[in-house]
């Protein structure tokens, strides 16, 4: 019997293989004795085959023999003829489901202990002991799918932009540490004791730097890395579709993006997706929404209420709107739940304004439409006739209808606070469809403000990055330092179902402009030079207009998946604590390796952040 090798996989044999003689190799998932015939399932990545060790065979007998020692997670190579399985035992989920093999040849490469969980079904396992033993979690049929897909994926969008005359660049993984965005991951240097490298948190500077080199139109699959608090969608290092182009437009990019969405949707979903996608500037987003990744496939759209309620003597209403009044940005807002009052219960109304207050709302004012269009609310009191009126007219309120408002001084608390009650009350009342990614509602949010301005520091920061550009029509009050918290950034984010797959924009290209965003920011000249004059003096080289796009691949598989964690379509992912349990990493490294880099250790107390 020649070693290691097989004439077919575990999922391809079928009836018309009937009669052949084949050779099969794979992990013992099921072992059965009937009355002295040995039935086994072995399994590759590709399927099960059910294969027969019969004493009463020809040629079975020493093959019957050796499979007596078979145990789950063996690893074995079998030889023998495809035969019909006997009538009634056929498995139809099986594409094998009509055959088996009866073995006459068997070597056993490996033996295996007792696994830790099991692998041949999808039973719940608890998360860190799937993770310590991610080598035989990867075994198991639902991570094999997803990462047989990710692959699938990978090459789809290799495939689009490579048609679209992209060339793949690899970028450094040992770079510059920058100070905006996440903390870094820093890299110790042995031949320059005292100075760092930093892995990165996104190839950026560097993509803008081949558009500057020629490289007109540029692809990668980034490995990126951040040192921050992970959530079940985060991990410290991630996978990014990064793509950079040069004389470049929205009008040019956004078809390219949305035909790569339809051929992985069609490759493998079988779900036609219609182009071009619904576009949505950043205002009207956080207007209707109360978010700028707004989920359109329901309603409960936010009304604002400010205008009913502006000479209004409930306490709450009127302090939102008068620090509004004084240069504030605060407003009165609600969402209508229809015909679903009933169902919600004292009880479960004080828990949605727990909910809300985790984003800052100081508190969540409910009202029920009874019959008679009798308002019920713990304000009801405070509402004249005339804005009981206009509140029931403007929202067309009728019996049943459930609405709930907050109210701030901060438009930014009104719109986190709304639009996360409204994602909450739709999961309640089933408005959210179960099958998410085979109803795909793709959405460009665009023209996003290019600042913020952080009260406690006192500065701006850059919405999305400081090499995003402002609008084009903006560009000379930006220079002058004018209208900043009025400024419109070139920027874009590829939105599905409420889930943010991508964001990109148009990038500054001139280096006066770049140094006055950099100024903007609160950066002095000798910051600037320490960090990015390489950057300045590139762009003072002939830069050509350009700009792109960096999906979340992770986040993208997991969507097309099903799955919520993006741990899940990982091969090795960290915890959420961003350990390896698997490798025990991070991990204390041997004193002679610090002294190399020139690195002490101080030891923080268990209790120490």
């Amino acid at each position: 019997m020649e070693r290691v090798v097989r004439t077919h996989r575990c999922g391809d044999l079928t009836s018309k293989d009937l009669g052949q003689t084949v050779t099969l190799c794979g992990w013992v998932a099921k072992r059965r004795d009937h009355g002295g015939v040995v039935f086994i399932d072995l399994r590759d990545r590709y399927g099960l085959t059910q294969v027969v060790f019969d004493p009463e065979t020809s040629g079975g007998k020493i093959a019957h023999e050796k499979a007596s020692v078979l145990r789950t997670e063996y690893v074995i190579q079998v030889q023998g003829e495809v035969r019909k399985r006997p009538e009634g035992q056929t498995n139809e989920k099986l594409t094998t489901g009509e055959i088996e093999i009866a073995v006459t040849e068997l070597e056993i490469f490996s033996k295996a202990q007792t696994p830790p969980f099991p692998i041949e079904e999808e039973t719940e396992v608890n998360e860190n002991v799937r993770l310590k033993y991610r080598y035989l979690d990867l075994r198991r049929p639902m991570l094999q799918k997803n990462l047989v897909k990710r692959s699938q994926i990978t090459q789809a969008i290799r495939k689009v932009l490579v048609d679209h005359d992209f060339i793949e660049v690899e970028t450094p993984l040992l770079y510059k540490s920058t100070p905006e965005g996440a903390r870094d991951f820093i890299v110790p240097s042995r031949l320059s004791p005292g100075e760092f490298f930093a892995l990165p948190q996104s190839p950026q500077t560097l993509k803008q730097l081949l558009m500057i080199g020629g490289m007109d139109r540029y692809f990668q699959v980034a490995k990126c890395f951040r040192d921050e608090d992970l959530r079940a969608d985060r991990q410290p290092e991630f996978s990014q579709i990064d793509i950079e182009m040069s004389f470049v437009d929205q009008e040019v990019l956004f078809p390219m993006m949305e035909a790569m969405m339809a051929k992985i949707w069609k490759e493998q979903l079988g779900v036609e997706v219609k182009t071009p996608f619904l576009r949505m500037p950043y205002e009207e987003a956080m207007n209707r929404f109360g978010s700028d990744k707004p989920d359109i496939r329901f309603g409960l759209e936010l009304q604002d209420l400010s205008e009913i309620f502006s000479q209004s003597d409930f306490k709450v209403f009127s302090q939102a709107l008068q620090e509004s009044s004084r240069g504030g940005t605060g407003s009165i807002r609600a969402i209508v739940v229809p015909q679903k009052a009933k169902e919600f219960s004292r009880k479960d109304l004080d828990e949605l304004q727990k909910f809300t207050s985790q984003y800052g709302a100081k508190g969540l004012l409910w009202i029920k439409v009874n019959q008679g269009e009798e308002l019920q609310s713990p304000a009801a009191k405070f509402f004249t006739d005339t804005e009981k009126k206009q509140l029931i007219s403007s929202l067309s309120l009728k019996e049943g209808d459930l609405v709930l408002c907050v109210a701030d001084p901060k438009n930014k608390v009104v719109f986190d606070a709304l639009g996360a009650l409204r994602l909450e009350v739709a999961e309640k009342i089933e408005l959210v469809p179960k099958e998410g990614a085979k109803d795909p509602r793709f959405l460009w949010v665009t023209d996003f403000p290019l600042l913020e301005y952080d009260d406690e520091t006192r500065r701006y920061y850059a919405l999305h990055h400081p090499f995003t550009s402002p609008k084009k029509d903006q560009l000379s009050d930006f220079l002058e330092g004018k209208n900043l918290d009025r400024m419109a950034a070139d920027a874009y984010d590829l939105v599905l179902n409420g889930v943010e797959l991508g964001g990109g924009s148009l990038r500054i290209y001139q280096s006066e402009v770049q140094q006055k965003m950099f100024e903007i920011l609160g950066m002095n000249e000798e910051e600037v030079k320490s960090q990015f004059g390489f950057f300045i003096d590139a762009l003072k080289y002939g830069t050509p207009p350009h700009g792109g796009i960096a999906l979340g691949l992770d986040r993208l598989v997991a969507l097309v998946c099903g799955v919520k964690a993006i741990r899940d379509v990982m091969a090795f992912p960290k915890t959420q604590k961003g350990t390896d349990l698997m490798a025990t990493s991070p991990s204390v490294v041997s004193p002679e390796q610090l002294a190399e880099v020139g690195i002490s250790v101080i030891r923080m107390n268990s209790g120490d952040e």
